[in-house]
């Protein structure tokens, strides 16, 4: 930033200089009148992410290349969880310790399509990642907990290319992946190609141990010492071209594709402790996902206070697969199955500057989604499980609209106010004779960001927010299909309650959610930052699974199922901090010395509770009490060669699911190191190793689900220590 602003000041000096021999001396010997034109410099600099986040008009973190390649990381994810604030569980990455689905993942500021598989996005593919806290009128306002958005690559001014050659550990073998990335500009067009091939094998240690009803009701207690084997390959292909029809117009084109096939194999080693137990069935699973996207983005600048943009898209996902559940080598029970999900959006907005200190936005956000699901489920004969359901065509329909306005505000150098209001509609529609699926749902969200400069310069401010958010349902929750438990598949027997039947709810309503968020800044010399923050969020209509024993349409006997439902109101809040920079400016008295030390950490509390249920305890699913990250990078003295660590924690806690019902977890750490050597000023090697957690689930611990009569599931996962190693090369 400093650089840019002497670049900035000595090319203004010489452009004052020019125009004073151009206009006010006499022209030198030789030189015309007409030869000295005054001719208009143009200079470009790329903001860093702590200036793009200084400058923003509401409170997000933003995160850019140096945090995409510090590790040399293989998948987004893995990026993520060392992020503030920021833990990744079985669904995707999660923010403030709630569940998924209160987190709204976006792609380029879009919602993420169905499918969408992070964990097999290449972070070299990646521009940057925002952690946006509290939701904006120009996206959904399907962000209770906030919105991760991952801006793509996007294209440059200058001809670029790159290749990133990987080997990392697997299972048999080395796993390679390879990351190519080429940017062209010719005249006023600009394109950017980054491609990325990847492979996995990994493998899983799985322990369960039971306490429940075995297979004559009475208390039978089991251990199972499994092994999940996964592996499979993909690629990642994202083309995006602008061109620039003139000053004042720009059309832009952005596509991404991704494939990839998958294989999931358990074995288990059985041991009866006490009584008749039921085992789970080793499994053979297998299938292939693909998703196609394609954004056109039209943007026309009609003067320097007027600006419209329009943007059109079509978005494909496919996907099919086969699960097998295996009892001494033979089928037990066959699932087979494929979807089929194809989306038209279209959105725009208009912004207008209103004399010097207002910029009105207002616009629109519509999309039109059908799905198409077919699964069939039969037993080892080939008997279809539930005649009545299975092979059936589940067909959905589902549309949004949405319409906002949103004031920016600049009432003075120290003061931002964003105003905004933003209408949203969401209506699913199954064609589905036999299960019809009607759900409307609208909520009206205000918005207001708030920002107080302590000085001009920005150092140090404070930002408030008051929001209005929800949480949809979605598809799969709201269709009422059973999933019959592959251990119980007897329907004139009844299953236990830990091995429960689930299916869906077309009532759901909406979760309401309103927030306030309020948060100190600090920025520091050398894109040091220090920031602490609090929220809070009050739900309405919180969703939760219940299980319930009920006589149902598909079983002669009564049936445990599992449904989700509008459960309860809650409370949510948390205080976070965050703390990067130079060890010599963080601690000048004991690390005055350490100016090649860069530290980061990252420290984060958090409480709820189910108004429902009693306490203690009675928190929302998944949120842990708290969570530390720390993390540094030094050069070495003297040597081409820089290292680096991070460390994350979170403790163990207990969740009350239900009065009956018990979850508990352990608690987790994670170790990440790297070590990077340059080569060439071309050239880099990069080698990493993790441990303490999972490629693509959750990190390494124990989960258990307790029973007020004591019957119990005890899970236990552990995945081996990860290494890779990367060479990176500018060509």
């Amino acid at each position: 930033m400093h650089r840019f602003f002497i670049t900035r000041v000595f090319f203004l000096t010489l452009g004052v200089f020019a125009q004073d021999v151009g206009v006010g001396s006499p022209a030198e010997p030789g030189i015309s009148a007409q030869s000295s034109v005054i001719q208009r410099v143009e200079i470009v600099a790329r903001q860093g992410s702590t200036e793009l986040r200084r400058a923003a008009s509401f409170a997000k973190q933003i995160y850019g290349r140096e945090e995409l390649d510090r590790y040399g990381d293989t998948n987004a994810l893995d990026v993520m969880r060392r992020l503030p604030g920021v833990n990744v569980d079985s669904g995707g990455p999660r923010m403030r310790g709630l569940g998924s689905g209160y987190t709204q993942i976006l792609i380029n500021g879009d919602p993420a399509p169905p499918g969408f598989n992070l964990d097999q996005l290449s972070p070299s593919q990646i521009e940057r990642i925002e952690v946006i806290k509290a939701a904006t009128a120009e996206q959904s306002a399907q962000a209770v907990a906030g919105s991760i958005n991952v801006i793509l690559k996007e294209t440059s001014r200058r001809s670029l290319s790159s290749l990133r050659l990987g080997l990392a550990s697997g299972k048999d073998r080395p796993l390679a992946n390879v990351n190519y990335s080429i940017s062209e500009s010719v005249g006023p067009f600009n394109m950017a190609l980054p491609v990325s091939l990847f492979e996995w094998n990994r493998e899983i240690r799985n322990t369960v141990d039971r306490k429940m009803a075995g297979s004559d009701g009475q208390t039978a207690v089991s251990e199972q010492l499994g092994k999940i084997n996964s592996w499979g390959w993909g690629y990642n292909v994202a083309p995006r071209f602008n061109y620039k029809v003139s000053d004042e117009q720009t059309i832009a084109l952005a596509t991404f594709f991704q494939k990839g096939y998958w294989n999931n194999r358990t074995d288990y080693t059985n041991r009866a402790v006490l009584g008749n137990p039921i085992f789970d069935d080793n499994a053979i699973q297998n299938g292939y996902w693909e998703n196609r996207r394609g954004n056109l983005t039209w943007i026309n600048r009609f003067s320097e206070d007027q600006r419209i943009e329009i943007k059109a898209g079509v978005q494909q996902s496919r996907s099919a697969f086969d699960l097998r559940n295996l009892r001494v080598g033979a089928t037990q029970l066959q699932t087979a199955g494929s979807n089929q999900d194809d989306a038209i959006t279209q959105a725009g907005k208009y912004s207008q500057l209103l004399g010097s200190a207002h910029t009105l936005t207002a616009g629109w956000d519509l999309e039109n989604r059908e799905r198409l699901e077919r699964r069939t489920t039969t037993n080892g004969a080939g008997i279809a499980l539930l005649p009545i359901f299975e092979g059936q065509a589940f067909e959905a329909q589902m549309r949004r609209q949405a319409y906002y306005i949103q004031d920016e505000w600049e009432i003075s150098p120290q003061w931002q106010l964003n105003l905004g209001l933003r209408n949203e509609r969401i209506s699913s529609e199954s064609k589905n004779a036999a299960l019809p699926v009607t759900n409307v749902s609208s909520v009206l969200s205000p918005l207001a960001h708030v920002t107080y400069k302590f000085d001009p310069k920005s150092r140090d401010m404070v930002r408030a927010s008051l929001t209005r958010s929800y949480k949809a349902a979605g598809l799969n929750a709201l269709l009422a299909r059973p999933i019959v438990n592959g251990a119980y598949t007897n329907t004139s027997q009844t299953n236990t309650y830990l091995a429960p039947d689930r299916i869906g709810n077309p009532t759901l309503t909406p979760e309401l959610a309103t927030g306030l968020d309020i948060a100190y800044e600090n920025y520091l010399s050398n894109d040091g930052i220090f920031s602490v923050g609090i929220f809070h969020r009050n739900l309405t209509n919180v969703v939760r699974n219940l299980t319930e024993l009920r006589n149902v349409s598909w079983a002669s006997a009564p049936r445990w199922i599992t449904q989700p439902q509008n459960f309860s109101d809650a409370t949510t809040s948390g205080l976070e901090f965050e703390l990067r920079g130079r060890a010599s400016d963080l601690m000048p008295q004991l690390m005055g010395n350490a100016k090649a030390l860069n530290l980061r950490s990252s420290l984060s509390f958090y409480r709820s509770s189910i108004a429902a249920l009693p306490g203690p305890n009675n928190r929302l699913d998944g949120q842990q009490p708290w969570s530390a990250n720390l993390g540094f990078d030094q050069r070495i003295s003297g040597l081409p060669l820089s290292v680096g660590g991070n460390l994350s924690i979170t403790p163990g806690y207990d969740t009350r699911q239900t009065a009956e019902q018990y979850f508990k977890r352990s608690s987790t750490k994670g170790i990440d190191l790297f070590a990077m050597m340059p080569l060439s000023p071309t050239m880099s090697i990069r080698a990493a190793a993790s441990a303490g957690v999972q490629q693509f689930g959750p990190p390494n611990g124990s989960t258990q689900t307790l029973l007020s009569n004591g019957d119990y599931i005890l899970t236990d996962r552990y995945a081996k220590p990860q290494l890779n190693i990367t060479l990176d090369m500018r060509l």
